[in-house]
């Protein structure tokens, strides 16, 4: 610890951020840094605490505490506050294969796990995190890892989110060859078209995937393993497949009306917004001049608000199943638990700018969407309230309090519910009670490892690359062992 008053002597500093005037204006990421000067200033307010709760990577009440990656946080914390930039590169990379997905998009739990937040404001980890790998590329850091040794084995890794990349990346430095295959045109998953640009730029993720390229990893886009007879060639050409397909199935709302036209899945109007901005150099503008209502109040949801006010939307609303949130922790969500607390993220602030009111609708059920000719033009939504039954708070309709709501675009982003069932016949796996693969596939015909979402269900992409993580360990324990053991396991 570089400066026992480092948390008293610098206030916290946040990324230097447009005003939603000018960044609804394009898709650009809209945040940069602070000096490097006032970094290593951040970096100080770090204590090094005794148990530094900031990289233990729980769960605990449905809520993470700190790190899934166990990232060292005040190991280099303290380095970038004494201007070691490389070494606090080194401690980073040893558990974080991706820095630069990391301290762009997620949300963090590690902060609210810093012991600075019980009474202030808690380290800027993620924005130190971002600087230092940063830094890295300026200075040239960030070469391609070649291996040191091959082990002459294949694994195959289905999907190219962050759990699929994470995977790949850890095989390929223990000696495996590794071919990503990715059913769409570009890889990425997740990143590529489930993120918008504001959030994670996809020059960035060029970068990384040109880096993985360079370090031997082979990506093979639109392939789309989806007949047995593919899943069976692969199995015949390859000594490990990983399943990495994600929690791709989106959870919809089945209805009276559903079946009108304007009703779509966020992630398919993410998916169309950025597709478009490849291919013609600007938005699809479904959104424009449109009523626009989007049920469900996670990250996806906010990214929607954001990119239809890009799009021109006319107006937009968000349904909450959900109550408003308190400023302040509960106490059924004390520290060091996430966070559960009001906040306003980006889109939701570009939307209250541009529209000057707040688009959250509370305590709100969607009933009925109405239409005509076949096409939607709102809702009819009931309110919500909190009641206690048998010791635990349920929402429950209030009957007589449905309202009609005008929209011309409505968009679902409410989660995802699990894996796609066709990979059940195709790889001839089973699936838990949650729609999820189950972990422990592997046998001397199908050779399946699982990771990310589609093992774990819909999660934070920090989750997804520790998954990965753990996942190549697995391939390497399986595949490293001799015959003579190999053939009593399977």
């Amino acid at each position: 610890m570089g400066n026992p008053r480092g948390f008293l002597d610098f206030q916290r500093v946040e990324l230097i951020k447009l005003e939603p005037e000018e960044r609804i204006k394009n898709y650009r990421e809209f945040s940069e840094l602070p000096s490097k000067k006032e970094q290593e200033r951040q970096g100080g307010r770090c204590m090094n605490c005794g148990v530094p709760f900031c990289q233990v990577g729980k769960i605990e009440q449905k809520k993470e505490i700190g790190c899934p990656l166990k990232n060292l946080i005040p190991e280099w914390n303290d380095l970038i506050y004494k201007g070691l930039w490389e070494e606090a590169y080194r401690r980073l990379s040893l558990t974080n294969p991706f820095p630069e997905f990391t301290g762009r998009v997620c949300p963090a739990p590690c902060e609210d796990s810093c012991v600075c937040a019980i009474n202030g404001k808690s380290v800027t980890i993620k924005n130190n995190e971002l600087a230092i790998i940063e830094n890295a590329y300026k200075e040239n850091l960030i070469k391609p890892i070649k291996p040191l040794k091959k082990k002459n084995k294949k694994v195959a890794i289905i999907g190219s989110g962050p759990a699929g990349l994470s995977c790949a990346y850890s095989l390929n430095i223990a000696g495996y060859d590794v071919e990503v295959f990715e059913r769409s045109d570009r890889a990425g998953g997740l990143l590529i078209y489930g993120i918008p640009d504001m959030k994670l730029d996809k020059n960035i993720l060029k970068r990384t995937l040109d880096n993985l390229e360079k370090s031997g990893i082979k990506f093979n886009t639109n392939q789309n393993i989806n007949s047995k007879a593919k899943a069976q060639k692969l199995a015949e050409e390859f000594d490990a497949i990983v399943l990495s397909t994600g929690a791709s199935e989106p959870k919809d709302l089945k209805i009276e009306g559903r079946d009108l036209k304007g009703i779509m899945f966020a992630v398919d109007f993410l998916t169309k917004n950025t597709k478009s901005l490849f291919e013609k150099g600007c938005a699809e503008e479904i959104a424009k001049d449109k009523d626009v209502l989007i049920i469900g109040s996670g990250d996806t949801s906010v990214d929607c608000a954001a990119v239809a006010v890009r799009q021109g939307a006319k107006s937009i609303t968000r349904f909450e199943r959900s109550a408003k949130r308190s400023l302040t922790r509960l106490k059924n969500n004390p520290w060091p638990l996430k966070a559960d607390i009001f906040k306003t993220d980006y889109g939701l602030e570009e939307a209250i700018f541009k529209y000057g009111k707040d688009p959250r609708d509370y305590e709100k059920l969607t009933k009925k969407f109405i239409g005509k000719n076949g096409k939607v033009e709102g809702v009819i939504a009931r309110d919500l309230k909190k009641v206690m039954v048998d010791g635990k708070l349920i929402n429950e309709e209030i009957k007589g309090s449905d309202k009609f709501y005008k929209a011309d675009l409505i968009l679902l982003a409410m989660g995802f519910e699990g894996s796609e069932n066709n990979l059940k016949e195709i790889f001839e796996i089973k699936f838990d009670e949650k729609n999820n693969i189950e972990e422990n596939n592997f046998n001397a015909k199908n050779k399946i490892f699982v990771c990310g979402d589609a093992r774990i269900g819909q999660s934070l992409v920090v989750w997804a690359i520790e998954d990965g993580k753990k996942c190549a360990e697995a391939v390497d324990e399986v595949l490293s062992l001799n015959n003579k053991v190999l053939k009593n396991i399977i």
